[in-house]
């Protein structure tokens, strides 16, 4: 078993998107955790804001079969496909941590938008403050701090998403 961390983002039907996505983790994988969920600004272009979430969970899977749940989890959302990086998305789940693999140059794991983005790494700090990166050698929670990323970029959304035994409901 391997400990992995996503980051679920969405602009296009987002709560929908992104609360279909979390109920098929939570079959998957019964013992996922989850970030608070956020509204960021679109990066890149101008569109709507995400909303992003992180998540956590062991598993089985190799990387290349994560990374084909993932997007075929994607394509049932209706994701569409570009060259261009930076568009609006019915969703993106992207694998940030696969253990403590560093698997660059080939993929982008651990995944650089977790230095490059708050929308990225503080939800991700909130579930995994002691996981070390497997580059920096540094907690999450340690680079969190560190970092000169604005949080306040982010909004929390209250409420969202609704997961098993929440305690708001």
């Amino acid at each position: 078993m391997v400990a992995v961390y996503l980051d679920i983002g969405s602009n296009i039907d987002r709560e929908v998107n992104i609360q279909s996505c979390i109920d098929q983790l939570i079959k998957d994988f019964p013992d996922i955790t989850f970030s608070k969920a956020y509204e960021s600004e679109s990066f890149g272009f101008k569109g709507d804001p995400f909303i992003n979430i992180s998540a956590g969970f062991k598993t089985n899977l190799s990387y290349p079969e994560l990374k084909t749940y993932l997007q075929n989890l994607e394509n049932k959302h209706a994701r569409k496909r570009s060259k261009t990086k930076f568009i609006a998305r019915t969703l993106d789940a992207d694998v940030l941590l696969y253990g403590d693999s560093v698997l660059q140059p080939d993929s982008d794991v651990p995944r650089a938008e977790i230095l490059k983005f708050p929308f990225v790494l503080f939800p991700l700090a909130e579930i995994a403050a002691d996981v070390l990166h497997p580059q920096l050698k540094k907690t999450i929670v340690e680079l969190a701090k560190e970092s000169k990323l604005d949080k306040n970029t982010l909004t929390e959304i209250s409420g969202f998403p609704v997961l098993p035994n929440d305690e708001s409901l």
